[in-house]
């Protein structure tokens, strides 16, 4: 056998796809205190969610400029919020789905890469759209690229930050979107006030500094590593060994201290690829009440954001008299709170446990947006109230969306991760993207209280139900490896292979 780390850990014969392998690269890299190593990662990848926030919300407040003449772009308001941003979200389920299969078979760094790569270049090509269907193509390729991201990114993040630190990184990064909103509520006041930008350049310069965001975590980027768990799984188990063996050398110079030995080794059969039948079997048939958690949570957050956000400006704007102009601000503070949720909890999701603070999450949002939608019916609120009303529901909600992509992303086998965030991400995206603006987009429109009230309604009660689904069925993840919650589908393999022809690995 070839040591491929100092502590130990182990590469086994046939370095290669085919061969079987017994490594400890998993519990080294869990048994990493944080550190600067882990800091570059966190900001190499997990910043794209701020651009995301970014282009969502710039989007739907430049939609009324993009309308207006002089804009320098023949469009219609209906076809920024209606086409463009039904375009975005197919591209975006579409991405994932494509990228998340190719970041299974081709590796975690080039995916990330390219889909970086992808978004950047629509995003500047939407920034000089000089007609309806350029603008709509690019922004269905924008969403293409940044569907991609969320398989690639958070695959690589949960195999590369230690077991203890998971929830709260995975949860802090997934929030992280609503700063992005937050910058791009205010960025747009500023972009779109003709005293300082013309009709017709404003809202290109928006979408340029989206670009140049991206340049600046492309360059971060660069220096963050291939998973090695993905490495050694396919058959490169000596540069998996060599990448943590650099990161364990830095860590030990940065803390001055020896790491401890590993204590767990793991016995796998490499592989090139896993096929499609054989992801959604294990997803589906070895894995059903996971599955169903799954689709609960990104369904349930979905519909209860399009409850509250689908119609946000229009509510204020038809019950409360808010001018057009000024509603940017108000969905600044609730990007605050929705950012503060993850932010504040995350910690607890690694100590008091993912299934109660799972459930206490979505139920506790559901219950209070009940609450809401009552009080809103008896005409108890203001613009400012309704605003913090909002705040409180989502504060929790953020939270528990974020938890869902955590969810996903640590409970299936290795070897179907990306492609297993990517088909709960597209189904909870085409739920809140297609069928959610179908069902509110005339409640919240109708300027009747009742039917806005029913809409909160159906977002809470959808909430409610996937926080009861986490009670019976969320998995205790805190603070376990990657391969103790979900043995990779290589590990059985090797097992198999073990007990047909005897021990294997040397």
């Amino acid at each position: 056998m070839t040591a491929i780390g100092h502590d130990g850990g182990q590469g086994g014969r046939g370095d290669g796809p085919g061969g079987t392998i017994t490594t400890k690269v998993p519990a080294r890299l869990d048994r990493l205190p944080w550190s600067r190593w882990h800091w570059m990662i966190v900001i190499g990848l997990g910043t794209v969610w701020i651009l995301d926030g970014l282009e969502v919300t710039v989007v739907g407040n430049i939609a009324s400029r993009l309308s207006e003449p002089g804009s320098g772009l023949p469009i219609t308001d209906a076809q920024v919020t209606g086409v463009a941003a039904a375009l975005y979200v197919a591209g975006a389920c579409i991405g994932a789905l494509v990228f998340g299969w190719l970041t299974d078979r081709y590796g975690r760094k080039k995916l990330f890469l390219i889909t970086l790569g992808v978004y950047l270049a629509a995003t500047a090509l939407t920034a000089i759209a000089f007609s309806a269907w350029w603008f709509f193509l690019f922004r269905f390729l924008t969403g293409f690229g940044i569907g991609g991201e969320y398989a690639a990114i958070n695959s690589a993040i949960d195999e590369l930050i230690p077991g203890r630190y998971r929830g709260r990184v995975d949860l802090v990064i997934n929030g992280s979107f609503w700063l992005g909103a937050m910058g791009g509520s205010l960025l747009s006041v500023l972009m779109l006030n003709t005293n300082f930008f013309a009709l017709n350049v404003g809202w290109r310069l928006t979408f340029a500094l989206g670009v140049v965001l991206g340049l600046a975590i492309l360059l971060v980027r660069r220096n963050v590593p291939e998973s090695p768990r993905w490495m050694f799984i396919h058959g490169r188990a000596e540069g998996a060994g060599e990448l943590v063996a650099a990161a364990e050398r830095r860590i030990e110079d940065e803390t001055g201290r020896r790491l401890p030995e590993p204590d767990q080794a793991i016995t796998i059969k490499t592989r090139k690829s896993t096929g499609f039948i054989e992801i959604a079997r294990t997803l589906f048939r070895a894995y059903p009440r996971r599955a169903v958690l799954g689709l609960a949570l990104f369904i349930g957050q979905a519909f209860l954001y399009n409850a509250i956000t689908f119609g946000f400006g229009s509510i204020l704007v038809q019950f409360f008299d808010v001018p057009t102009g000024d509603t940017g601000y108000y969905f600044a503070v609730i990007a605050f709170g929705n950012f503060l949720g993850p932010a504040l909890l995350s910690r607890l999701f690694d100590t008091v446990g993912r299934r109660v603070m799972i459930s206490g999450t979505y139920l506790l949002s559901g219950v209070l947006l009940f609450i809401t939608a009552w009080m809103f019916g008896n005409g108890w609120l203001s613009a400012a109230t309704m605003t913090a009303c909002w705040c409180v529901v989502l504060f929790f909600a953020s939270a528990g969306a974020s938890s869902a992509y955590l969810t996903v992303s640590e409970v299936f086998p290795m070897e179907t991760r990306a492609l297993a965030i990517a088909l709960f991400y597209a189904i909870g995206t085409a739920a809140g993207g297609i069928t959610g603006p179908l069902i509110f987009s005339d409640l919240t429109q109708s300027g009747v209280v009742a039917d806005t009230a029913l809409a909160f309604s159906i977002g809470a009660a959808l909430m409610v139900a996937a926080g009861l689904v986490a009670g019976f069925l969320a998995i205790p993840a805190e603070q376990r490896s990657l391969e103790d919650i979900a043995e990779p589908l290589s590990a059985r393999a090797a097992a198999a292979s073990a007990s047909a022809h005897g021990p294997a690995g040397g």
